[in-house]
């Protein structure tokens, strides 16, 4: 395992170079600018249309806007929402915050784009299975602009079929089925994390097999529900706390900002190492891209199902899924998890008497050379005060944690702090608890930076442990519940993406194996030891997101001046009062989708 994340390490950091996320902001600014300002017309007539009042039954496609927009939300209103957002204020800080409310904003221009370009050149020779995303915008775009160019178009379209697959396996799939098994861990530790595998792997492939009316009927149910549960959650836990509210929000813009415009890095506190504003905005705009999906070519895939004439409208409508995404669900996330203290939590534990770090052994230094390993000199475990047990008052068979040692000056918070991991495991006949500390690759040798010993709650457990600090015992039901509801639909939406992408490489005969070995996924994602720290979780996700960028980019830059015309136009027509919609149908009517039937 550590040589398979030593590899995704090595890709991740080509595809997330700083370079990458300069451009993909600068591109959501380009088409924020060019469209004018299109989060306002999403915002006001995209609402309208996913209410119902442009249905038509005769319009080619095979669900309508809101279902669509329910199927494209439920692949990104997932546990990036929940864990993702926890895992970016933990490691990047506050200032990450910022740095997410930003990509939310242009993200919304990018998914206006990047939608309306899929429904111009989607395939809808099939009524019932319309087939759309960026890679029929290659192919059928560049042979419309020349016949010569065709193989071309297919060409780069199967590239973004690679990239699509791969991230509909990593993030998509077995990150979500991962934070639920570790989510479940943490409160029921009685349910196996196998148990939890098997019975996600059941729900998926019960409804992925119906296909996309089936997903788009289940989507067009969940989404509403889960949005709305565990937004009320949060709301009540940012009430009771409303007093702390604008003290975080002025660390979320300072830590946001470059000391030049008057920002500051975040100090190290409890739990938290600190942050350079790099890496606040490094991780804020990871997790938001990885949340949203803005830019990735994902979402075009669901839309390109929907029942319409008008591709602007339906990238109107997909303009929301980023205000939806970030700017709402994860926001309350970050804020939850700011005003509860959960990202400087104090220490779980704290030694008697302070260890010593003494090295333990040596390592490939992956330069021909070895470097030595450290660990604390013992295996105590200390009591837990129950006055910080959140989340369980005893220590439990396979918790992590972790102490903080004084080292080297790591450039990504700019302080000499890190962590040293550990996990509780039975030792000896007695059952008695130890630490299993993993070794520290250092090369001068490191001190505890005291005597703290602090829970390890890498993603989704962060959140759960933030709702407990303020309510205990709301984050096992709320944070446990919607981070079911969230992966279960994640994995849905993904299942269909990666379908596509299968049916445009291979044809529909490889349909059935891609279901069996992506339902298979699930259950390995879950496996114990499988991913243990938030290191390890980001590297899973962050390959998938950035392979699709990577792809997804170029074809929105090329074939931006068509979307960018034809989004124009509609506004026009729009505004000259050419665009009669109908009355609104019933609500229930809508999300079942008996209006285009």
């Amino acid at each position: 395992m550590e040589s398979f994340m030593k590899a995704l390490d090595a890709i991740n950091g080509v595809l997330w170079h700083d370079l990458v996320l300069y451009v993909v902001l600068g591109v959501g600014v380009l088409f924020t600018l060019w469209s004018g300002f299109s989060q306002y017309r999403a915002l006001t007539h995209g609402v309208n249309v996913i209410r119902g009042r442009y249905d038509r039954k005769d319009d080619p496609g095979a669900i309508n806007h809101f279902q669509a927009l329910s199927t494209a939300l439920s692949g990104t209103v997932g546990l990036g929402n929940i864990a993702g957002v926890s895992v970016a204020v933990s490691l990047g800080g506050p200032g990450a915050i910022f740095w997410l409310w930003v990509v939310g904003f242009v993200g919304m221009a990018l998914k206006l784009t990047e939608v309306t370009q899929s429904m111009m050149f989607r395939d809808v020779s099939d009524p019932d299975n319309p087939q759309g995303g960026p890679m029929w915008v290659c192919k059928n775009g560049l042979a419309k602009i020349s016949p010569a160019l065709a193989p071309l178009g297919w060409l780069l379209g199967a590239i973004f079929c690679v990239a699509v697959i791969i991230g509909a396996f990593t993030g998509g799939n077995m990150f979500q089925a991962w934070n639920v098994a570790k989510i479940t861990a943490t409160y029921v530790p009685s349910i196996s994390s196998l148990v939890v595998g098997i019975f996600l792997t059941v729900l998926t492939a019960a409804v992925i097999i119906g296909g996309i009316k089936r997903i788009g009927s289940v989507t067009g149910r969940l989404v509403p529900l889960m949005c709305g549960l565990y937004f009320i959650a949060a709301i009540v836990i940012l009430v009771l706390n409303v007093g702390a509210i604008p003290a975080v929000l002025k660390i979320i813009v300072l830590s946001g900002l470059p000391p030049a415009l008057g920002g500051e890095s975040a100090n190290p506190e409890g739990a938290f190492l600190g942050g350079t504003f790099g890496y606040a905005f490094l991780w804020g705009m990871k997790r938001a891209l990885f949340s949203n999906e803005a830019g990735q070519g994902s979402a075009p895939i669901a839309h390109s199902a929907a029942k319409t004439d008008e591709p602007v409208r339906e990238g109107l409508v997909a303009g929301l899924e980023p205000f939806i995404d970030t700017l709402v669900v994860c926001t309350v996330t970050a804020m939850v998890v700011m005003v509860s203290g959960a990202w400087n939590r104090p220490a779980a534990a704290t030694f008697a008497s302070m260890p010593t770090m003494v090295q333990v052994g040596t390592a490939d230094d992956g330069e021909g050379g070895v470097v030595p390993l450290w660990a604390p000199d013992t295996t105590e475990l200390p009591a837990k005060p129950a006055a910080e047990a959140k989340i369980s008052n005893v220590w439990r068979d396979n918790d992590e944690l972790f102490v903080l040692v004084q080292g080297d000056v790591d450039p990504n918070t700019g302080r000499d702090l890190h962590r040293v991991m550990g996990e509780v495991e039975v030792h000896g006949e007695g059952d008695t608890l130890v630490i299993k500390w993993e070794p520290y690759k250092a090369v001068t040798a490191p001190t505890l930076a005291g005597p703290e010993v602090h829970l390890s709650l890498p993603g989704s457990s962060l959140t759960g442990y933030a709702f407990d600090r303020v309510i205990p015992g709301m984050g096992m039901w709320i944070v446990t519940l919607a981070s079911w509801l969230f992966a279960l639909s994640t994995i849905i939406s993904w299942s269909y993406y990666g379908e596509q992408a299968t049916i445009f490489l291979a044809g529909k005969r490889w349909v059935f194996p891609y279901k069996f070995v992506y339902c298979t996924a699930v259950l390995v994602a879950c496996i114990p030891g499988f991913i243990k720290t938030d290191a390890e979780l980001d590297s899973l996700t962050a390959l998938g997101t950035g392979a699709m960028l990577w792809a997804n980019i170029p074809i929105m830059l090329l074939f931006g001046p068509i979307a960018m015309r034809a989004y124009k136009d509609y506004i026009r027509r729009l505004d000259a009062g050419e665009m009669k919609g109908h009355s609104y149908p019933s609500i229930t009517d809508v999300m079942e989708g008996k209006d285009v039937r």
